[in-house]
């Protein structure tokens, strides 16, 4: 059975850190993967992205230089590294994996585009 599981999210002050896991059962985690984010009210946004050819990573603007995507091989799973946070960052995270067919990097940010999904983790930021 494919499944992706994130954790790690929780309650944090502005300004700290938390780091989520997307790992995966059923397949191996080497696709393409993206962390979105959905906050009440609000559409939902993609913000972190790791390429599955060259682990090449990209970010939306907003998390640039505070949020880091990575992969460990070994234990298949994708992790986020959420520094300096701020309340605006305050949503459920997913994350998504691109399995099928290979994605565009214009299209990143399409959460149409991604073949599985994790249940998502909340995160709160608020002092």
């Amino acid at each position: 059975q494919v499944q992706l599981v994130e954790s790690g999210g929780g309650l944090v002050q502005p300004g700290g850190s938390l780091r989520l896991s997307c790992a995966a059962s059923g397949f191996t985690l080497n696709y393409a993967i993206a962390w979105f984010r959905q906050a009440p009210g609000k559409e939902r946004e993609g913000v972190a992205f790791i390429s599955s050819s060259d682990g090449s990573t990209y970010y939306e603007d907003s998390v640039k230089g505070r949020f880091t995507i990575s992969r460990d091989n070994a234990k298949n799973t994708v992790y986020l590294q959420m520094n300096s946070l701020k309340p605006e960052d305050t949503a459920v995270y997913y994350c998504a994996a691109d399995v099928w067919s290979p994605i565009l990097l214009v299209r990143r940010w399409v959460s149409s585009e991604y073949d599985y999904w994790g249940q998502g983790t909340q995160v709160t930021v608020s002092s």
